[in-house]
Parts: C-alpha cells; structure tokens; sequence
C-alpha cells in the first residue's frame, strides 16, 4: 500500500470534489445521497404478503431451481438443507429463513475515494447510471449505433460529474471496438481513472471477476488484507429466469463472497413471458431465484453482503416486447420492496423505460420507475440515468434528463424537520403583508428567495415568447449541449502516481496474457 505522506497525485479540479457543486457546464446540487424519508407504499396487506413469501416458498420446495455450476451444487450439498436431484435444487423454507437472516440488514461500500461511500439499507436512497446496453444514440450522430470506448468514456465522465450519481455500475455502453478478451480490463482501466465512484464486476468468469477485484484493490492503494475487511466494489447477477442460475454468475457471486464484496442478485422476470402473467406469481418466482443465490453466499460465507433485486416488468403482448414504467412494474417494484423488509435485505431496483429516443414517452416511464423505486423503499437504483429501448440504448442527452429528475428527487428528500420553525411558517410575514401587497419585495422572502426553490439545471421555465425569442430549444437539444459542456469541462478526480502506474502496469500485463478466454 503507498503511504499517504509519499503520494503524488493526478489528475484532480473539479470532477474531483465530493462537494462540488458545478462549474461554467451546470449549477448541480452538491454530492449527498438522499435519506428516504417517506413511509413506503405498500399495496399488499399481512395477508397478500404471506401469500407471496408462501409462493416463493413452495417454489423452492417443490419445484426447485436449476443449478448450473456443479461447485455452487456442492456448497449447497454440503449444507446438508437441500434436495439435489441431477442439477435441480430444493430447499425448505425453515432453511431458506435461517441462512437468509444471517445477511446484514444494512451495509457499506467504500470506493477509492472514501468520501464517495454509498450504504445499502436503512432509509439510504443510491443512483446509478446506465449499464450494459450494446448500442449508443446521440444528437450528434442521430442514428442508432455500436458503442465504443469513445462512448463509453463519454458515459463514464458524466457519471462521475453528476454527484445526483452515486455508483457506476457495469460498462455504460459496451465498446464493442475492444476484443472480449480485454474490454474488462480497458474499461475498468477508465473506470477506476475517470471516476472514484463505487464501482461494479460482471460476473462473466474467473478471470474477469479476479481483474476487476484486483483492479479495485489497486486503486484503492489497499491490501489483500483491507480490501476483504469491507465490501471496496460489487456485482450484480440475474437468474435465467424461469428457474435456472447459469455457470459464470454463480460463479463469479461465489468469488465475491469469498472476499466479502458487495452481492446484490436481480431476476429478470417478465410477466407473460419468462414468468406467470400475474404479478403476485412474478414476484413470487422472482424471490424464489433471487433468495437461492443469498443462501449460497450465506454458506460460503455467514454475514455476506447481499440485497435482492427486482426486475419485474410485462411484455406487450401483441408483440412480446418488454414494457418498463408501467402501472404493472411500479406495483412489482413496491411489492418487492414489501418482501424485502420482510426478509430483511436491502433492495435494488431500476430506472427504466421502453422508449427509443429521448422523448416523452422517455421521460414519464423512467420517472414512473424511478419514484416507484423511491416508493418501494429501494436502496440502490440501477440504470437511473441515461437507458432507452429496453436497455438497448445508452444516450448522454437522456442522461442528462435522467439527472433533473434525480435532483428532483434527492430535492424532495430534504428533511422537513428543518422547515416548520417560526421563520418558516412566517407568520410575521403574512402578518407584514395582510391582505395587501405582495411577498416579493418584504425581506422575509429577500432573505431566502436564491436558496427558497429547487433551481434546475436543464428544465426552462420562460414563458413561450421567450423561449421562442432564445432560439425555441426542445429539452433534448438543451440535454445535448450541457452534455458537450460537461465534456470540455471535466476533469478527472485525483489519483496518486504511483497507484496509477500499478493500474496501468498490471492491465499491460494482463492483456499480454491474453486476457479472459472467448468463445471466439
């Protein structure tokens, strides 16, 4: 580990700073993940949740989930709580609760930059940006396209500028100009470089698993030793939904719990298709493939970090399509938040939409998911800025969009504890105006009227003459140029020399290797 008292640093300014509030691109809102202070919405009563968590049960015990690694087989046969038929599991559900309450209801992450810390549970509300979408879309280009590195840079910078965004999960766009074989390694490389944000692995198999941990033990200037003390970095897996957990998943979430990182497991169940039409028995099976994978890492390692996920949405079924946003999604998404509380894991959820390009239809599914996520009581929100089409398609413009909305909410948030002192219900102010006048001009509101009201960064509140008179720029477009600011304004946050050139020497050493194996 490099001693603090010899580092240098580079890089740095102000994309470096927790506290930065914005610079010539935008006014943002400082860096400060919201505390969720309302009471979650909970359409399911005592009843309807027992029903559920009774579904998800006879699931696991009668029906079993496919296994599809024989070493997770072996851990769970070595348990002596399950039935193991060829790779079919089943377990009872006094066993499944039993390792299930060892989880922590609450835990840490802590990236390089300590000040970026997100935690998973209680009332804590985190953001992530968009993951995983092969294509890429932008004004510029207009047209939908492969995603480059380029891009995913891009990507990268914004998710590291907005502090409305608090964890960068997995490639923002994949850059398919980068073989398979090392695109883990260079993206991860601008990962851990262009942002100190907690950070994410796929699970795609050994090798890229053990890169990414040691790439974020390096980063991080830590031991073996302090990396394993606390989860520095996470995962996120998804069942095969019906019923099935692949090789590489397993086995990357087994590798992860062995080093104590974060592990948060999302089943992407569409009803209709890969699950029951009803939402109830969506939400039943995807908790019965999420809870497998928290007992297999609860037996390798009693106390792991796991929250449960949910991806439960419809399809349109004249086409088959997913849906995302819909009245359906919200409602699996708060009743996941219902079982979660009830198993006492901390819970993921997405901000998602179905739409193309970013328009309308864009804007109130993703809104719909994002507050459903809030009303849910969620923990860690994926994919809250900049995912299109199904999460085909990553835009900078609809990440920027994405950002307004989540300042909206983290704004929301503020704790209304501090609003309802006698200045605040103001009553000599009403007394000073009476029933004539105006509030403009009393002091009262000269003293607060800069900090009184959310100030956005992108919405435009002119009347229509005036936004006709100032060019008549649709929110896109507006989305479009503070995105081009942002990137002549970035700077990457600090990283010590001696840190960046460990980095730097073990990707050029690994990709002499050759990398992680392909198929191709």
């Amino acid at each position: 580990m490099v001693e603090a008292s010899k580092r240098r640093k580079r890089g740095g300014g102000r994309a470096g700073a927790a506290d930065r509030r914005g610079s010539a691109a935008i006014e943002q809102m400082p860096w400060a993940p919201p505390l969720n202070l309302d009471r979650p919405t909970e359409p399911l009563d005592d009843a309807g949740i027992a029903a559920i968590h009774d579904g998800a049960m006879r699931i696991l015990e009668e029906i079993g989930i496919q296994i599809l690694n024989p070493e997770a087989l072996d851990v769970f046969r070595a348990s002596g709580g399950c039935t193991i038929q060829g790779e079919n599991l089943r377990m009872g559900r006094d066993f499944v609760m039993e390792q299930v309450a060892k989880a922590p209801a609450q835990w840490t992450i802590t990236p390089r930059n300590p000040d970026r810390e997100i935690t998973m549970g209680g009332r804590h509300l985190n953001f992530g940006n968009v993951s995983s979408p092969p294509s890429y879309w932008d004004m510029a280009i207009g047209k939908k396209v492969t995603g480059t590195r380029e891009m995913c840079r891009d990507l990268l910078k914004l998710s590291q500028y907005f502090n409305c965004i608090h964890f960068v999960g997995g490639y923002p766009v994949e850059p398919q100009d980068i073989h398979a074989s090392t695109r883990h390694l260079d993206v991860l490389y601008d990962k851990l470089t262009l942002t100190d944000k907690v950070a994410h692995a796929y699970c795609l198999g050994k090798e890229r698993v053990e890169d990414v941990m040691e790439m974020v033990r390096i980063a991080g200037g830590l031991s073996d030793a302090e990396f394993e003390a606390t989860p520095r970095m996470f995962t996120n897996i998804n069942s095969t939904s019906p019923l099935k957990h692949d090789y590489p998943m397993l086995d990357g979430w087994m590798r992860l719990a062995r080093r104590n990182q974060g592990l948060v497991v999302t089943p992407f169940t569409l009803a209709g298709a890969m699950a029951p039409v009803t939402m109830s028995g969506a939400v039943a099976q995807s908790l019965a493939e999420g809870l497998v994978a928290v007992v297999l890492a609860q037996l390798i390692r009693p106390g792991a970090a796991c929250a449960i996920g949910t991806f439960t949405s419809n399809v349109d079924m004249k086409s088959g399509a997913p849906a995302f946003g819909t009245p359906e999604y919200m409602r699996a998404t708060q009743m996941t938040g219902q079982l979660a509380r009830f198993y006492g894991l901390p819970m993921r959820a997405s901000g998602v939409c179905a739409a193309n390009v970013p328009d309308g239809q864009s804007v109130w599914e993703t809104s719909n998911s994002l507050w459903s996520a809030v009303q849910a009581g969620a923990h860690m929100v994926y994919h809250a800025a900049g995912w299109l089409e199904g999460g085909l398609i990553a835009s900078p413009e609809k990440f920027v969009m994405d950002c307004e909305v989540l300042q909206h909410i983290q704004r929301y948030m503020d704790p209304m504890v501090t609003m309802t002192g006698p200045d605040e219900i103001a009553i000599e102010a009403v007394r000073e105006v009476g029933d004539q006048g105006h509030f403009f001009g009393i002091q009262h509101t000269q003293d607060r009227y800069t900090t009184a009201f959310y100030q956005p960064f992108l919405s435009d509140w002119r009347n229509f003459e005036a936004w006709e008179d100032a060019g008549a720029i649709w929110t896109a477009q507006r989305a479009h140029h503070k995105f081009q600011d942002i990137l002549a304004d970035f700077e990457k946050p600090p990283m010590d020399d001696a840190v960046h050139d460990a980095l730097a020497d073990f990707v050029a050493r690994r990709k002499s290797e050759g990398g992680a194996p392909t198929d191709f």
